[in-house]
């Protein structure tokens, strides 16, 4: 079961960094996000 949930947060969190390096730094700023915050942003999407 902790196998399964580390995978799928694993997942969760490279979708969300995928998904914010997609975006422009105007987009990023829009949401309050600097380039150099997404792992973090990330990482707080899964906790």
């Amino acid at each position: 079961m902790n196998l399964t949930r580390s995978f799928n947060n694993w997942r969760k969190y490279r979708h969300t960094v995928s998904e914010l390096g997609r975006m422009t730094d105007r987009e990023l700023s829009d949401l309050g996000i600097g380039r150099g915050d997404i792992a973090y942003v990330a990482r707080q999407a899964v906790k």
